[in-house]
């Protein structure tokens, strides 16, 4: 009996999908145990790393409660509890906390008179090249203030220089403390156009820009197109 064309298509594609039933039948008998052994190991994998990830959300849990123990020392007054508490977090934990454990330790420090201890930890926080740059540079800005008796109006200038720019997320605070070096300096045009320029800077908080605005104005410059927004 002959074939019609649809027959001869239905009869093709059946021995097309036997040739690929045997084709994959021996790809298993020949490949099917590597396979098992393959997939086997990335769900091992695969649990591994819901382990681990498991692990350090567990982890960031105790570091946080272990840092809010601290904060709940400070306020309680407890501030060799909070400073011990505080060592700890500073020396076995991740980057962005290490850092708000170092600048509390040294505000504690501050805070007794240590000032030079303060500097210090200030200094090592702004050093750290593992840090965000924007720790780096708070850091500098409250090394020098808490240094700024001790520096030389130069020095302060020199130092900030590279925040005290326009569009630095800390243009504000290092405008602010550059100038105040300017008129130790006896230089008060130079400290009237950098306050001037914080005056005008969006990002910098109202306060600063407020504060700005009058000094500037104090020291002659023309501020009365500087329109102040209350933001913050």
């Amino acid at each position: 009996m002959a074939l019609t064309p649809q027959n001869d298509e239905a009869f093709l594609r059946e021995v097309d999908d036997e040739l690929r039933r045997e084709q994959m039948t021996g790809l298993w008998k020949r490949y099917g145990r590597i396979g098992i052994g393959l997939i086997g190991l990335l769900l091992a994998t695969f649990a591994g790393v819901l382990f681990w990830q498991n692990q350090q959300a567990k982890k960031a849990d105790a570091q946080g409660e272990a840092m809010s123990a601290a904060i709940a020392d400070i306020q309680a007054g407890r501030k060799a509890d909070a400073e011990t508490k505080l060592t700890r977090i500073a020396t076995d934990n991740a980057d962005g906390l290490r850092a708000s454990a170092l600048f509390a330790k040294a505000a504690l420090s501050a805070d007794r008179g240590d000032r030079k201890g303060a500097a210090a930890i200030y200094g090592s926080i702004a050093a750290d090249a593992k840090l965000p740059q924007p720790y780096r540079d708070l850091a500098l800005i409250r090394q020098t203030v808490t240094e700024y008796d001790t520096l030389k109006p130069s020095v302060v200038i020199e130092r900030l220089k590279p925040l005290a720019v326009p569009g630095q997320p800390w243009f504000g605070a290092a405008g602010e403390l550059s100038a105040v070096a300017w008129l130790d300096q006896h230089q008060p045009a130079q400290a009237a156009q950098m306050l001037a320029a914080v005056a005008r800077d969006g990002q910098a908080p109202t306060s600063i820009r407020g504060r700005a605005k009058r000094l500037a104005a104090a020291l002659g410059a023309n501020v009365d197109n500087i329109a102040i927004a209350q933001k913050d």
